[in-house]
């Protein structure tokens, strides 16, 4: 067996990751647990560390406006399983996080074994789907388009930038400005792979391809949100 297994938690409710870290522990043999309460720093201990096996993310916490960040977050760790654990039941919101490429979405209303059974079932290769919706969505149903691709339809400016952190508009007024990654990451006191992170999920709120095209959308949008 692997002397070390890592996980994280990114939730700002304490106790539910206490209860949490338990669970990984006792039942799936986790023998380290990194707790964070919001986004930015959850992508700040992942950039810092490489052995991190899985990560489980809140949608309801600080930083977290779209599902974009966790898309990033696959992006630039490929190894690395990241699951949703939240509240909602909404099917908007299953849709939006299988859609971003999540390795499973878990409900909280799930009692410990299932919680337990659910992730290990993820760390074995399986894609999780809460039992609400496995096996009900049918291929229209993709139609309901998920929040970080909505803003691109008409009148994408003003929707596309909601649906970006305020630390994602930092980064995207920075990058305006011509800065490089290196002098965002000392500009905002950010890790360089944190901001990576950012700006791969700038790409995919904004539905750009590279730097240049974020700068010229980031030209555009935030005079109107800035004023």
């Amino acid at each position: 067996m692997n002397a070390s297994r890592v996980a994280l938690i990114a939730d700002d409710d304490e106790f539910f990751r206490i209860a949490l870290g338990f669970i990984l522990k006792s039942k799936l043999h986790f023998t380290e647990i990194i707790e964070t309460g919001s986004l930015d720093e959850a992508i700040e201990r992942l950039s810092e560390r490489g052995d991190i096996l899985l990560a489980l993310f809140d949608l309801a916490m600080p930083g977290m406006q779209s599902v974009a960040s966790l898309a990033a977050v696959r992006d630039i760790h490929p190894d690395l399983k990241v699951v949703v654990v939240s509240a909602s039941s909404r099917r908007s919101d299953i849709l939006s996080a299988l859609t971003a490429g999540i390795n499973g979405y878990v409900p909280k209303g799930l009692g410990a074994s299932d919680v337990a059974e659910a992730i290990g079932a993820i760390l074995n290769g399986a894609v999780y789907v809460p039992p609400s919706i496995a096996g009900r969505a049918a291929p229209s149903e993709e139609a309901e388009v998920p929040q970080t691709t909505r803003g691109n339809q008409d009148g994408r400016g003003h929707r596309t930038i909601e649906f970006l952190t305020p630390r994602q508009r930092e980064v995207l007024l920075l990058l305006v400005q011509g800065l490089s990654n290196k002098e965002i990451a000392r500009k905002l006191k950010l890790g360089e792979g944190t901001v990576k992170i950012h700006m791969a999920a700038l790409f995919r709120s904004l539905r750009v391809r590279n730097r240049q095209e974020a700068a010229a959308a980031g030209a555009r949008l935030l005079p109107m949100t800035e004023s």
